[in-house]
């Protein structure tokens, strides 16, 4: 299913756990430093460096754009490891989240709390997904490298609901059905 970042904003309903997405707009990157100035900021009364009503961070610190490219591979890094910034962020206003792997107990309630839908992106597929970015910008955090924060103008990139905004879960589906072969 194509979609916008608009018509997720407008109708974050319409995305079931389980189900496949291409999306287009804008999203931010951010990893483990970049989330932790951001937090510093919003603790201290600052703004942060984009705007996070209704933003997607992915968590990716991309590599090296080689000459001629947008950017360089930008694959998704391990999501538990925002999971201590994750409430904060969602209660600021972020509505969608792209990475890898499962959330905690703590993170899933926030984006129920906060409506927001948590995506997953297929790991060890950086090449492939550096192809749906379309322009690439260094926003913030220029010395953290890797890790500073881009804007992304992405096209179709392939991602899996993993949790929506109901609290349901692919990881925790997949254990009840996995428990619930093995009782047979």
């Amino acid at each position: 299913m194509k979609i916008s970042l608009r018509d997720l904003v407008l109708n974050p309903e319409i995305l079931k756990a389980g189900r496949r997405i291409l999306l287009s707009g804008t999203v931010y990157t951010a990893r483990d430093a970049a989330h932790k100035r951001i937090i510093a900021m919003l603790n201290s009364g600052d703004a942060a460096p984009f705007n996070l009503k209704n933003a997607v961070i992915y968590y990716c610190g991309p590599s090296p754009a080689k000459p001629g490219a947008v950017i360089g591979a930008c694959g998704p890094t391990t999501s538990s490891r925002m999971d201590v910034f994750t409430p904060k962020i969602l209660e600021e206003g972020v509505k969608f989240l792209i990475g890898k792997g499962a959330r905690s107990e703590a993170v899933v309630n926030s984006i129920k709390e906060n409506g927001a839908v948590y995506l997953v992106a297929t790991g060890g597929a950086a090449a492939l997904l550096s192809k749906t970015v379309k322009k690439a910008d260094l926003i913030a955090f220029e010395d953290l490298g890797p890790e500073a924060v881009y804007k992304l103008e992405v096209k179709d990139m392939p991602l899996i609901v993993a949790v929506d905004s109901t609290g349901s879960n692919i990881f925790e589906l997949n254990r009840t059905v996995t428990s619930q072969k093995g009782t047979h």
